[in-house]
């Protein structure tokens, strides 16, 4: 299997891992088991350790001087910013809202890209980028108008801001995910992000009272941890050592789909035509934007 393969294969169970996320953190945040910025540090916190260790056992490979700059604003925006006003953000919003803010995220990648790397837009990432937008937001909608008013417009804001955040991370990490290990990038990546998280998550890590998780809840979290957080920042790092920024965002789009997929599967759901319109949209703008150069 060639590398460009496996990488849209990592990046669609990333997909896949995120597309359930935002039903299974929010309750955890709901039901305020635990808050916010104290989820985002323990899950910076399992990441370090699970990576530093995955990357002491295996990799052990150092990094020049002059990335390290690199990698601390990598921790500032793909950890810190990114994690911290998304949970935020979920909180204080509607998981629809979330998710159709998301999807500006390739858009500002495209943009991000062309700033800082001077990276080509041509018309087909653009269409690509656009049907895919459209699909998702169809698919989200289901063909309605969406009310945004003022209910949770902070949260909303949030996001916005954890999907900009995110978009510098891609460009900005994709020069060291050429030099380095996947591994090697993201354990350090996620050292900084714990510097920056702590002093904001560790008084509500510290106020959780642990003896009121029940079982789901304690799946829920580990889920978070080892799959929302670990499996997909090192299936992310991996695919941009292959493809583009702008391709690893654009899988952003598929999130929604999949979660409609599995609701089918479970008889939770059922197939029309505003579902098979905007898989047909998403999987076109897959298309367009996996066909441009990825280096």
């Amino acid at each position: 299997m060639s590398p460009a393969w496996k990488a849209h294969i990592a990046l669609f169970l990333v997909a896949l891992i995120y597309g359930a996320n935002y039903s299974i953190a929010k309750v955890v945040l709901d039901d305020g088991y635990i808050q916010p910025k104290g989820f985002i540090l323990l899950r910076v916190a399992t990441g370090v350790l699970l990576f530093t260790l995955l990357h002491r056992g295996w990799i052990r490979e150092k990094i020049k001087k002059t990335d390290w700059w690199r990698l601390m604003l990598c921790g500032l925006f793909g950890v810190a910013i990114n994690q911290l006003f998304f949970f935020m953000g979920l909180k204080r919003t509607f998981p629809i809202h979330a998710s159709l803010l998301m999807t500006t995220t390739p858009i500002l990648v495209l943009i991000i890209s062309a700033l800082l790397i001077g990276e080509r837009i041509t018309s087909r990432k653009i269409l690509g980028v656009l049907l895919g937008a459209a699909g998702a937001i169809l698919l989200l909608t289901q063909g309605k108008q969406v009310g945004w008013g003022q209910t949770g417009l902070v949260g909303d804001l949030m996001v916005l801001i954890n999907a900009t955040s995110y978009g510098v991370y891609l460009v900005l990490v994709r020069k060291l995910m050429l030099r380095y290990h996947p591994i090697t990038v993201v354990r350090w990546v996620f050292s900084f992000g714990l510097l920056y998280v702590i002093p904001f998550g560790a008084g509500e890590l510290y106020s959780v009272d642990w003896a009121s998780f029940h079982s789901w809840i304690w799946l829920a979290v580990i889920y978070v941890l080892i799959f929302t957080t670990f499996f997909t920042y090192l299936f992310n790092a991996f695919a941009l050592s292959v493809v583009s920024p702008a391709v690893v965002s654009f899988y952003i789009y598929l999130q929604p789909l999949l979660a409609t997929i599995i609701a089918l599967f479970m008889g939770q759901d059922q197939v029309d035509w505003i579902k098979a319109g905007a898989a047909l949209l998403i999987f076109s703008g897959v298309y367009l934007v996996s066909r441009t150069r990825t280096n």
